[in-house]
């Protein structure tokens, strides 16, 4: 295991992972693949078992806190929660009227991450099965059509509970899980109002996936290490599809509170050079980062990768 990041950097990295977890196409577990803290990440969430409580129990708190690498955990979240705070309304704004740029960038950064991730993987025929599994079950969910669903308590818990899922997942977006459970706009909204019956029931749901998850992806990434990380390269190929900075859009329809949402889109040539320039500069950025970030975390020890 590669030593522990410093806090600037894992504040850095909570504020990288929560901007992208606001946009849907892109997920946040994919910020934290690329930069290097996705194993430590998987442990820590791991770490909230019952062992766990019952140091709490009997007021062993140093170990309870070692358990579930509080001093990392806590940066994290706390960038992680600041940049959905802070970046929520710039990244809406983004997405509704540049999304092109802001596609270009991610989808870039989600490219150079593959190339470097894939070279952990195993790539025999369980490798190559896991991958193509991982880019199939991606485009099904990244093709999905909106749907129009209640905003009750319960209905908003399971939604937290599947996005949160889909987050920890390189490659899948939970925005856009939210989008298609018809949640996305809700849920945004709840966060700009700070609207506590919304966001109670989510958070909950959202700690109830995770727990469950992460020790399913935990187990998987211990036992089958470099098929499983040929699965979650298949996942975040897989969404590159969604989040093409180029598309027509085929059919759409306005929601209650006047907003725009595509029910259906392809890709499409770019409609200019300039669009096309400009596109593929933020895409070389965005590849340019993930491989300066990779360089430096080699120098300063290695990359974290798996559990």
């Amino acid at each position: 295991m590669a030593r522990a990041p410093s806090l600037p950097y894992v504040l850095l990295c909570g504020l990288a992972m929560g901007a992208a977890d606001v946009v849907p196409g892109v997920s946040g577990g994919s910020m934290a693949f690329i930069l290097g803290i996705y194993g430590r990440l998987l442990e820590a969430v791991a770490g909230f078992d019952l062992t766990f409580l019952a140091l709490l129990g009997r007021g062993a708190w140093r170990q309870a806190a070692a358990r579930v690498h509080l001093g990392f955990l806590l940066p994290l979240l706390s960038g992680l929660l600041g940049s959905v705070l802070l970046l929520v309304r710039p990244i809406t704004w983004l997405y509704a009227d540049h999304r092109v740029l802001l596609f270009a960038f991610f989808f870039g950064l989600i490219v150079g991450s593959i190339v470097l991730i894939a070279r952990h993987a195993h790539w025999g025929v369980s490798g190559l099965i896991a991958m193509a599994s991982g880019v199939l079950g991606a485009l099904l969910l990244v093709t999905r059509v909106p749907v129009t669903m209640p905003h009750d308590p319960l209905t908003i818990y399971w939604s937290g509970a599947v996005a949160i899922m889909a987050m920890i997942l390189p490659g899948v977006s939970g925005s856009f899980l939210l989008l298609v459970l018809g949640q996305y706009q809700h849920v945004l909204e709840a966060v700009k109002g700070l609207q506590f019956g919304t966001l109670v029931p989510f958070a909950l749901g959202c700690i109830t996936g995770l727990l469950l998850f992460v020790r399913l992806l935990r187990w998987l990434l211990q036992r089958w290490h470099g098929q499983t990380v040929a699965l979650l390269v298949g996942f975040m190929a897989g969404s590159l599809w969604k989040i093409w900075p180029f598309r027509v859009v085929l059919e759409s329809v306005i929601n209650a509170r006047g907003a725009v949402v595509v029910l259906r889109d392809a890709l499409a040539p770019p409609t200019s050079g300039g669009a096309l320039a400009v596109a593929l500069l933020l895409m070389g950025l965005g590849v340019a980062l993930v491989t300066g970030l990779e360089q430096l975390q080699a120098r300063a020890g290695g990359q974290e990768m798996g559990a």
